[in-house]
């Protein structure tokens, strides 16, 4: 893969597939939960099937002191998917994927408690800026919006605090590959959403047309599998700060989607909360030390 693509343009078109998915899931009529399961099912078995391709052995002995961990960082991406899923059904999947990016401010603040980094003037400047995003996408004082609209955005930052989550603990796993760390935290997240699909909405998928089905295999082995492959790939041979920069292509190929082909509304307000959440975690990620080459 690495010999056909170079680590950029995997990247690029991972962050681009990323961004894509709520046109996919807005397709699916079918629970959050339950998309969320063959998400993973779908993901684990086509990342598996290319660590064997790959030959590239889950060294357990190595890692069985984090297992617990990675356990609970499945649990935690599990239901970050279904709250993200839920965003977009309740507001737009532009005001819903801003609100998701509002996971790195999450982190910013709990690292300096968790890890004891100080939080310096910049962080505190970009945790309220971005803050000051989410007010403004929330549309305060516009009642058209509707009580719909900010139930996405709370189910949009319910996802992005569970994706803090997710990064918090695998900062605590060091010795696991990428690759290996998602391969085994999607096993984690179908051993628990299993059980809670089951106990909640049940098995619905046996009523999906085609079209559907079309779409949750789109999901599930190019959104998830491939793109996931993709990504780790490309990470192993670029510098964090590109890393970063890269990223919000996700973000912005979302908005596009949103306002042009779902032709969902997005007020300047929220196009300049957007702006904010983005801007102020670009911002706090790159450091002004590293110089590009």
């Amino acid at each position: 893969m690495k010999k056909v693509l170079s680590a950029r343009t995997m990247l690029i078109v991972s962050m681009t597939i990323f961004g894509t998915i709520g046109l996919f899931v807005r397709n699916i009529p079918l629970p959050s939960s339950e998309i969320a399961l063959y998400r993973a099912v779908l993901a684990a078995i086509l990342i598996g099937a290319f660590l064997l391709v790959t030959k590239q052995k889950i060294p357990f002995t190595k890692i069985k002191k984090e297992i617990p961990l990675l356990v609970l960082s499945g649990v935690a991406m599990g239901f970050n998917w279904i709250l993200l899923f839920e965003a977009y059904k309740y507001t737009t999947v532009s005001v819903a994927t801003l609100s998701y990016y509002f996971a790195p401010v999450i982190v910013t603040v709990a690292c300096p408690i968790l890890f004891k980094e100080k939080m310096g003037a910049k962080q505190i400047i970009c945790f309220v800026m971005s803050t000051l995003g989410i007010v403004l996408i929330t549309g305060i004082g516009d009642l058209s919006q509707g009580s719909s609209h900010i139930k996405g955005i709370l189910f949009g930052l319910g996802a992005a605090t569970l994706y803090a989550t997710v990064i918090l603990l695998n900062k605590f796993t060091k010795t696991v590959d990428g690759i290996h760390r998602t391969f085994m935290q999607f096993l984690s997240a179908i051993a628990v959403l299993v059980p809670y699909v089951l106990l909640t909405d049940g098995v619905n998928i046996g009523t999906l047309n085609g079209r559907g089905w079309v779409f949750l295999l789109v999901i599930g082995l190019v959104h998830t599998g491939i793109t996931y492959c993709l990504y780790f790939s490309s990470l192993k041979e670029m510098s964090g700060q590109k890393v970063a920069i890269l990223s919000y292509i996700d973000p912005l190929v979302a908005v596009l989607i949103s306002v042009v082909v779902l032709k969902e509304p997005l007020t300047p307000l929220q196009a300049l909360g957007g702006l904010m959440i983005l801007g102020f975690t670009l911002w706090n990620e790159i450091s002004p030390k590293k110089t590009s080459k």
